[in-house]
């Protein structure tokens, strides 16, 4: 589980493709006590460290996690966002999230206007109907409060130390970005779709 408190960026230092897999090395920014097995979230999607070394760190990456992410468009030298498991006894400063990516979005614009940057993502249709107005949502494992909503494109108001500490301040208009919902929204609707359909 993580939190959506993002701990810093890291450095994609190389990409290897293999037949069914991929392999990241990554540089991270903090490896204290992180071991093989581990779990670490990448950009919001949940990895498995296979191999550390100092602060340089390997995961390897199914297809389909690539094909439905995007770290399957990321290229050497980016950054990424990097977090750490959630062990029992830290805080949650945000909300709980699994690393299970819903979907991807796209920046649709981009707002800088004196500290405040305003986004405006446009949401697959399968995560429309999870979005309400002042509620969770993470974008590429940060833990943020949903804007105005308006025909499935969401507002995001990005705070200055957010920006700083995550590689928001990079993100362009056209860029794909992770999806993940808030987990109590989505069983909410879920369940509540379930039992209006059994009325019918």
């Amino acid at each position: 589980m993580f939190t959506g408190i993002v701990q810093g960026t890291g450095k994609v230092l190389k990409i290897v493709e293999k037949t069914t897999i991929s392999t990241f090395t990554i540089q991270l920014p903090d490896t204290e006590k992180l071991q093989i097995g581990a779990s670490v979230s990448i950009n919001g999607v949940c990895l498995t460290v296979v191999s550390v070394n100092g602060d340089i760190v390997v995961f390897d990456v199914i297809t389909e996690t690539l094909e439905r992410t995007n770290l399957g468009d990321l290229a050497e030298g980016e950054l990424v966002n990097i977090e750490r498991s959630l062990r029992y006894g830290d805080e949650v400063g945000g909300h709980l999230l699994s690393g299970h990516i819903f979907g991807t979005g796209i920046v649709q614009e981009r707002l800088d206007s004196g500290e405040d940057v305003v986004f405006k993502i446009l949401a697959p249709p399968n995560v429309v109907k999870y979005l309400s107005e002042k509620g969770y949502i993470a974008i590429d494992g940060i833990s943020l409060t949903l804007g105005l909503i308006d025909s499935g494109v969401f507002n995001l108001h990005i705070i200055p130390e957010t920006m700083r500490i995550t590689t928001l301040d990079s993100r362009q208009v056209g860029d794909v970005v992770n999806i993940e919902i808030d987990n109590n929204t989505q069983v909410i609707v879920d369940t509540v779709e379930r039992i209006l359909s059994k009325r019918d």
